[in-house]
């Protein structure tokens, strides 16, 4: 399920939720409980012209983040 940014004009409050795909425009309540808190477009990190090195964006894990899983190994 993917994590949806929203932003509520109420209170300017920036906050992230689960929502099924389906669910993706529909309206959230915010934190303090505000109705109507819209998503906002979220920006990516995209690797440069020149840049080949996946594990830039991975954090250097096995896993794809820099979770200290075990699975990263130095050379």
């Amino acid at each position: 399920m993917p994590v949806y940014e929203y932003y509520c004009r109420v209170c300017n409050a920036k906050f992230e939720r689960l929502a099924p795909m389906r669910a993706a425009s529909d309206p959230a309540q915010c934190p303090s409980g505000h109705e109507g808190a819209m998503r906002t477009i979220s920006l990516m990190a995209r690797p440069s012209a020149g840049e080949t090195d996946s594990s830039a964006f991975a954090g250097g894990c096995g896993c794809g983040g820099a979770c200290s899983c075990g699975s990263y190994s130095a050379n």
